[in-house]
């Protein structure tokens, strides 16, 4: 297979969309009918996304292979309806480590290891290998942070290597930000211009311009980028801002890049094409809805000064979308600071005011007994609460209390002298803690779930085994499951193999869920995931 190799590299600033644009143009490639994959670059010297502060980094996505990713990989996973494996994610540290050890093992044969060619080497080998696993014909590649960093340029270095290599099969995309500031009134090329300067001095040349600004590129525009830029104009692909990311491959194909691409690399498209029809009719059914249904999101990693950042639950949000447009609802989010309810109880009252709460995972002890007061509430004023992996836990924390009467309940994370942890360190867990051995460590990927027949969560998934994807070290307590379900807790899943508890349920509730696992990774917006589905529908009935 002639493989062909597509570098998404970022300019003039992050968080502008180069890695929804790189799940776009994995989309459009696919409803021409070939077969993609992508893969994301981050600059970091962590050898995965797991260690790193979600305030700052945003969420970290899990892979079915049990990788901790950046939030991209979910963006590809969503937009492609594909799942992304462990070896599609690449960080410094990881090539470092790897090249390091190569090095000890005497797998260079005793030559002088240096970090230009090897550590280049290690990336190229790496990208080449991702594609031959997947079977891609292409290979999309994202180069985490901005033109011009110093952090990125070994990578950029590969990319430069595999160009002058086979340059037929490589090809560079610019995304760019074009700003309209306020006080001139006019859109600015000069920051995209100096872009793509940076990447001539990388020794590359962007291919096609991808343009991200608050209003669409005119022709005026596209020429001086074209002029100052050395591309064509019709390689200039105007991306304005949208409702939803998920009407970004609408756009980007209206501006035929999919055609672009092709042309450039020499590859016919297939005669049979998939096309973007149904992805459009989604699109439309987000932008229609009328109906809106109220969530409030309780958790504990969105505040950063004075901005929320939502990033950090990214794939939280985009499962609610997608439940929402199934159901023909737009979907009006609210985030609620745990913290502020262990002070302030009255405030719990504005709980009522919406038709549903979620409550996502986390680690830590910080605004644990704020979450615990506001499971409380939706329990007992039934509204409608699905808790997801920490939110179970803590849902599991407040029955014990509440109901099983037993006041000492809690959690060994948060409290490590416990008379009563209800919620523990998983046995193989204890050892990792004890050394200090935390990276990669956590029960982590897809794992069996038997569902109990009868249940609220049967109901949704319509089947006895399911498989979900995992990110936790600590466990419902099996000494404590049978006080549980005397007192009414239902135990409606469980792993077949290890017997641990997967999901809970309350009795007598419209809709009182909790999962130990993260549904959230596995909802695509052409296939809502059925708890999510579930929860909605239930939201929409306690208007």
């Amino acid at each position: 297979m002639n493989r062909k190799y597509i570098f998404i590299i970022g300019g003039v600033m992050s968080g502008i969309g180069k890695g929804v644009t790189a799940a776009s143009i994995f989309r459009i490639l696919q409803s021409k009918g070939h077969s993609v994959t992508a893969m994301k670059i981050d600059p970091y010297v962590n050898v995965d996304a797991g260690t790193m502060n979600p305030v700052e980094h945003g969420e970290v996505f899990v892979t079915e292979d049990g990788a901790e990713c950046d939030q991209d990989i979910g963006n590809y996973e969503r937009f492609s309806g594909k799942d992304i494996t462990k070896d599609n994610y690449l960080t410094t540290g990881k090539v470092y480590q790897t090249v390091i050890n190569k090095e000890r093992n005497l797998e260079y044969d005793g030559k002088c290891v240096e970090v230009v060619p090897h550590i280049p080497d290690e990336v190229i080998y790496r990208i080449k290998r991702a594609g031959k696993l997947a079977q891609a014909e292409f290979v999309l590649i994202e180069v985490g942070g901005t033109i011009g960093e110093y952090q990125n340029l070994l990578f950029l270095e590969a990319a430069r290597m595999m160009h002058l290599k086979n340059p037929k099969d490589v090809l560079f995309v610019l995304v760019s930000y074009l700003p309209v500031p306020s006080t001139v009134g006019e859109m600015k090329t000069k920051p995209t211009q100096n872009a793509s300067r940076a990447m001539n001095e990388a020794g590359l040349q962007p291919d096609i311009i991808v343009g991200r600004s608050s209003y669409p590129i005119d022709e005026i525009r596209k020429k001086k980028i074209s002029s100052f830029c050395n591309v064509d104009p019709k390689d200039v692909i105007s991306a304005p801002d949208a409702d939803s990311v998920y009407e970004v491959p609408v756009l980007l194909d209206r501006e035929k890049v999919g055609e672009r691409i092709l042309k450039k690399l020499n590859v016919r498209s297939k005669r049979k094409q998939e096309g973007l029809g149904k992805w459009k009719n989604f699109v439309e059914r987000l932008k229609s809805a009328d109906k809106r249904v109220r969530i409030a999101i309780v958790g504990k990693y969105f505040e950063t000064g004075d901005f929320v950042l939502t990033d950090s639950y990214i794939s939280v949000i985009e499962a609610i979308k997608h439940a929402c447009g199934q159901e023909n609802y737009k979907e009006e989010i609210t985030w609620l600071s745990a913290e502020k309810y262990e002070k302030d109880e009255e405030g719990l009252r504005e709980l009522s005011e919406y038709d549903g709460i979620i409550m996502p995972g986390g680690f830590g002890k910080r605004g644990v007994e704020g979450m615990i007061k506001v499971i409380r509430y939706a329990r007992e004023n039934k509204i409608p609460f699905m808790g997801l992996c920490l939110g179970m836990q803590l849902a599991v924390v407040e029955y014990a209390r509440n109901v099983c009467g037993l006041k000492e309940a809690s959690s060994s994370e948060f409290s490590k002298d416990t008379s009563c942890p209800v919620i523990d360190v998983m046995s193989s867990q204890k050892e990792v803690i004890k050394e200090s051995r935390y990276g990669g460590t956590m029960r982590l990927g897809a794992y069996d779930c038997s569902v109990e027949e009868g249940t609220i969560a049967h109901k949704a998934y319509g089947k006895k085994m399911v498989k979900e994807r995992h990110r936790h070290r600590f466990e419902v307590n099996s000494e404590y499951i049978e006080t549980l379900k005397k007192n009414g807790l239902v135990i409606a899943g469980k792993n077949p193999n290890l017997g641990l508890v997967e999901i809970i349920e309350v009795k007598k509730h419209p809709f009182f869920v909790g999962v130990q696992f993260h549904p959230e990774f596995k909802s695509r917006p052409l296939s809502a995931h059925p708890m999510f589905v579930s929860f909605i529908r239930s939201a929409i009935k306690s208007h």
